[in-house]
């Protein structure tokens, strides 16, 4: 980590959830576009970078202020050309810059500047852009337009006002959308529970135990539910719930705080509608460690009745989550999920042990053996394992046996069903357990995303994309966001569009560069362009951290294509980018 002074910059667009609800897939593509082919290039002119993309959003960093809001400047006329010339969907943008001490990591950044930028975009003029007093005193006079005196700003979670300035780029009125009726499925987000005990070693206990309220919801055909791996980017601050619901595009919103200690777990919840802010109603539990459980099924009844009266006794029933009957298995499961995300071996070893003592505490718990299987494929996808016969063994029996154990897990038919089609080329197989798990769990984003591959392995790729881009939308701000680019990267790869697999599967390597299967995936893209040096800068990332890769076998093992010619395609594009036979 390393600290410095730097000026931070936000980017959001505003009425994303109205244009998502209008039209959802042009609305993506747009916001695509503008990221890949305004947002990113315009950084690398004025000396910056874009650190990560937040769903609707853009975090970036740059050296000076002035670079910072020169950057703002260039990306709203940009966008603003192109909205009037284009024919997807309009975009209008707001944009923050604030400059102040910063930490920073090879792939985020940290501090009290990057939260108070991100509170500042709030109080943005739609097309144009806001800055602190600090940025002001440092560019006023050359940035060529006279700044707007918003005063002093009371932001959320700062203690004292802070005085802004606007600078407008339009040069006319930007309209932005408002919310129409429309008859779609109620639609809700849960929020990770505030770690209220104040003990930082409780936390993965706060994020975990809304996921089985989290998969009950999302077991019902009659809702929509946003992944918990996308809600845990709110993890550990207060959020208004108008904010939320215009993040994800969500009517309600359900937060709360949890305080444990060694006998008693007090969990307090509201549910929020987000359109009006406005609490509807709120429930408090003081309970034993083993009853968390029912406290979780009355939360998920009582959330159903209020929204989606309609859904009958005994589909609520079957959505329900299967419980353990050992409190410790339960509590090591949710351990492994805080950690298994990152593409670290040593943490993700350590994920893997908690989810075997799971297993050891509870035999006939399901989530932890069908997570046990998804930590097998993850670890073959790495490379990582030095037996791989006996690991995808194992994998396939871990999912095999979670369904044996619940067979409505849908990470275990899903999981099943990817392992079925990658490891095994049993395609017809796979389909079946992808349409089970769909079943179970309509709104699971990962059975989405693990389906997708699949389609793309047997020439379905315009499918594939849509379920890879369904999960995008199930789980916008995703942990793993990485693996969700790499895989609609894929499903553009089947479809002949080499470019648009390029876009997607540079920002999966953007996201996290350990990903070794998106390396892959965007050799074989630049190669399909005939940019050949791109290519092999590409392959030969790749091969630093799978040196021992040959065509050859991964032609006879891995080569995942069952249509001929895109087989063909395939090893010739990655040995293009040279990859050895």
């Amino acid at each position: 980590m390393e600290r410095r002074l730097a000026a931070i910059a936000f980017v959001d667009i505003a009425g994303y959830s109205i244009l998502m609800a209008r039209d959802e897939t042009r609305t993506h593509q747009r916001w695509m576009a503008i990221l890949s082919n305004v947002l990113h290039p315009q950084a690398a002119l004025h000396r910056g970078r874009i650190v990560k993309s937040t769903g609707d959003g853009v975090l970036a960093e740059f050296p000076s202020a002035f670079d910072a809001v020169q950057w703002g400047a260039d990306v709203q006329r940009v966008v603003q050309v192109q909205n009037a010339g284009g024919e997807l969907p309009s975009i209008a943008l707001r944009i923050a810059v604030h400059v102040g001490d910063i930490i920073t990591t090879d792939f985020d950044v940290f501090g009290d500047g990057v939260n108070l930028a991100a509170r500042l975009q709030e109080h943005a003029p739609t097309g144009g852009i806001v800055v602190s007093e600090a940025v002001h005193n440092l560019v006023r006079g050359s940035v060529g337009t006279a700044m707007q005196d918003l005063g002093p700003l009371n932001l959320k979670n700062f203690e004292y006002p802070v005085r802004a300035f606007a600078l407008d780029i339009a040069d006319h009125q930007i309209e932005v959308p408002h919310i129409q009726p429309a008859g779609r499925l109620p639609s809700i987000a849960v929020l990770p529970l505030e770690n209220s005990g104040g003990n930082p070693e409780d936390d993965y206990f706060c994020d975990g135990c809304v996921e089985d309220i989290t998969l009950s919801l999302a077991g019902l055909r009659e809702l929509m539910v946003i992944s918990r791996g996308s809600t845990l980017a709110y993890r550990g601050r207060r959020s208004d719930p108008r904010e939320v619901g215009r993040m994800f595009g969500v009517r309600y919103v359900l937060s709360g705080s949890l305080r444990r200690s060694e006998r008693q777990v007090r969990v307090s919840v509201e549910l929020c509608d987000s359109q009006s802010g406005t609490t509807l109603w709120g429930e408090k539990s003081e309970v034993a460690p083993s009853e968390l459980f029912d406290v979780q099924d009355r939360i998920v009844r009582k959330i159903v009745g209020g929204i989606a009266p309609n859904v009958r006794a005994a589909e609520l029933r079957n959505a329900m989550r299967k419980k353990p009957e050992n409190f410790s298995a339960y509590d090591c499961t949710l351990r492994a999920l805080h950690i298994m995300h990152s593409l670290d071996k040593s943490t993700f070893m350590q994920a893997r042990d908690f989810l075997e003592k799971a297993m050891a505490e509870d035999p006939e718990f399901a989530m932890p053996i069908a997570w046990a299987a998804r930590w097998y494929g993850l670890w073959l996808g790495q490379s990582w394992s030095v037996d791989p016969a006996a690991d995808r063994a194992k994998a396939l029996e871990l999912a095999a046996r979670a369904i044996e154990l619940d067979g409505q897990n849908a990470l275990a038919l899903a999981t099943y069903g990817h392992l079925k089609s990658w490891l095994s080329h049993d395609y017809d197989s796979a389909l079946v357990y992808f349409d089970r798990a769909l079943a179970a769990c309509p709104s699971h984003s990962l059975a989405w995303l693990l389906s997708s591959p699949t389609l793309s392995y047997i020439g379905r790729g315009e499918q594939a994309v849509r379920h890879a881009e369904h999960a995008l939308r199930l789980s916008p701000l995703d942990r793993s966001l990485f693996y969700y680019y790499a895989l609609l990267g894929l499903a553009y790869y089947a479809t002949g569009n080499y470019a648009e697999a390029v876009k997607w599967a540079s920002m999966g390597a953007n996201e996290s560069p350990r990903h070794t299967a998106n390396l892959r995936y965007l050799a074989a893209g630049l190669a399909a362009l005939g940019r050949i040096e791109e290519a092999r800068e590409a392959g030969r990332k790749y091969l630093e951290m799978d040196p021992a890769f040959r065509l050859s076998r991964f032609e006879q093992t891995l080569q995942p294509f069952q249509i001929p010619d895109l087989k063909e395609k395939h090893i010739e594009h990655l040995s293009k980018a040279g990859l050895p036979h």
